[in-house]
């Protein structure tokens, strides 16, 4: 058996994997029919012109929906793993509602192109990196409670996000404050002489490294879905779908996924 055949790893691997490739095809397609600059662009800007702004969009849905079993399943691990501990169901509760707010602030991105709403996209923005970040954190101090061998790696992970998030804070406050001029939120290309483009770069890469640490972190669960499995409960009220007394009741436990939740 493979190592992504294991119990559920697959799905932080495919959501890495997929929200990875998002970013590069869109890249691609945008440097290919010359829509952007080579040199580190912003990640919207790769989809912000047809024909990457369908293609970017709908490979962030798919990766929206990865992120969200993503979440639901770690929630059930720590479910699962920490009965009764209070303190624990609570950060674990907390952590996946920030989980799925950070899920529906990435929808926002791949729906609400930068040109078209750009405040609506900002608002993404926010809900994605700043939310997620949260959702590190709590995760960061869950692994600190319960698995201690992974806490070191999630905590570099996290200060790796922390710092691309002050980064890229403080080079695009002080790229959009007007002193570089106006209009720059429609700006596509940018000559290395232009006055701004060294903050242009800084709060570039910035997104880009905050963007694969998030990926990264998410790398981090494949050893902890190795040992989860997925199965379905199934009663049935009747021998079939036109007759169903309510004397005759039978169950059906099927495994979905090898391996136990």
């Amino acid at each position: 058996m493979w190592w992504f055949q294991q119990g559920l790893c697959f799905l932080p691997s495919a959501l890495v994997v997929w929200s990875a490739a998002s970013f590069i095809f869109s890249y691609i397609t945008a440097i290919l029919l010359r829509h952007i600059d080579p040199l580190v662009p912003y990640i919207s800007d790769t989809g912000t012109i047809p024909p990457e702004r369908c293609l970017f969009g709908i490979m962030l849905n798919i990766s929206t929906f990865l992120g969200i079993a993503t979440v639901y399943v770690r929630y059930k691990q720590v479910y699962a793993l920490s009965p009764g501990e209070l303190k624990i169901a609570r950060l674990n509760k907390a952590g996946f509602t920030l989980g799925m707010i950070s899920c529906f602030g990435l929808c926002i991105i791949a729906n609400f192109q930068k040109y078209t709403l750009f405040y609506m996209h900002v608002v993404g923005a926010c809900l994605t990196f700043g939310i997620g970040a949260i959702y590190i954190l709590v995760q960061t101090i869950l692994s600190y409670m319960m698995q201690p061998k992974i806490f070191w790696i999630r905590v570099i992970v996290l200060l790796w996000c922390g710092s691309s998030i002050a980064s890229m804070f403080v080079s695009s406050v002080l790229l959009y404050s007007g002193l570089y001029g106006t209009d720059l939120v429609q700006k596509l290309h940018w000559n290395p002489q232009e006055k701004g483009y060294i903050v242009h770069i800084i709060s570039t890469i910035s997104e880009w490294s905050l963007a694969f640490s998030f990926l990264s972190f998410f790398l981090t669960y494949i050893r902890d879905f190795q040992k989860i499995s997925l199965r379905a409960d199934v009663s049935l009220s009747g021998h079939n779908v036109c007759n169903t007394p309510n004397s005759f009741v039978a169950d059906e436990h099927t495994l979905l996924i090898g391996g136990r939740l």
